[in-house]
């Protein structure tokens, strides 16, 4: 038996389902989805349709995506079942932001119904889901700041390969080389690497400092032996091909 709500959240909703499977006289549930306004209604319907009999409920959340305040409230259901009924619940395999949830709470997210529900319950699980909203906002707009600077960085970049072409006849891939190496060889970003060698290029330009220079030169050097090595062919060494190439 399967019973399910729609999760009214912002995106693509995930539909809550609560699978019931009965060994004996336990009763084990399976929650999908999130857990949000109306969980508790479905897993009310789904503890209500339990046959007689039952002396243990067991919830295994490990499939619930999203836990919010609201859907907090379905551990309030199922305590209360058991309470009446006089059965033992239980409700595991918290995971992901669920779990962050129950810990932000003060819930044991092993089992949180192994002991009474802290006071303010509500008030501290709405704080927590504020908090954890608050840190994937945190991490949203480093990853925007990420990209606005790689963005910015691009031009700059594009433009010192160019410089690299023109100065000693490479390709694209091999002026990207040298500037990466010339960076890695400085400790110095990428970005500020390629705006010394664009400005070096100005008709008034100053060259790159001392160390840069050495790195650019380095780095020009393996790029250009790399490019004339011989290669292997067919399994063949360098020199055999080279012999055979002469003949």
């Amino acid at each position: 038996m399967t019973t399910a709500a729609r999760a009214p959240r912002g995106g693509r909703a995930v539909p809550l389902t609560v699978g019931v499977r009965v060994e004996g006289g336990r009763a084990l549930l399976g929650a999908r989805g999130e857990l949000v306004h109306g969980g508790a209604d479905t897993l009310a319907e789904a503890l209500a349709a339990l046959p007689p009999g039952i002396d243990r409920v067991e919830l295994d959340a490990g499939e619930v995506v999203f836990l919010d305040t609201a859907g907090l409230t379905a551990l309030d259901t199922l305590r209360e079942y058991g309470r009446r009924r006089n059965v033992p619940v239980a409700a595991t395999g918290w995971r992901g932001q669920p779990r962050r949830v129950l810990e932000l709470t003060g819930l044991d997210p092993v089992d949180p119904l192994g002991g009474a529900p802290p006071a303010g319950l509500r008030d501290r699980a709405a704080s927590a889901v504020a908090r954890e909203r608050a840190e994937q906002l945190d991490v949203l707009r480093l990853e925007i700041a990420q990209l606005r600077h790689a963005i910015d960085s691009r031009p700059v970049i594009d433009q010192a390969r160019g410089v690299l072409m023109a100065a000693h006849a490479c390709t694209p891939e091999q002026a990207w080389d040298i500037l990466r190496e010339a960076s890695q060889r400085t400790n110095t970003k990428l970005r500020q690497v390629a705006a010394a060698v664009t400005a070096s290029a100005a008709p008034d330009g100053t060259p790159p400092p001392e160390p840069l220079r050495s790195a650019l030169a380095a780095a020009v050097r393996r790029v250009s032996t790399a490019a004339h090595a011989p290669r292997e062919s067919c399994g063949r060494s360098p020199a055999r091909a080279a012999r055979r190439a002469a003949g």
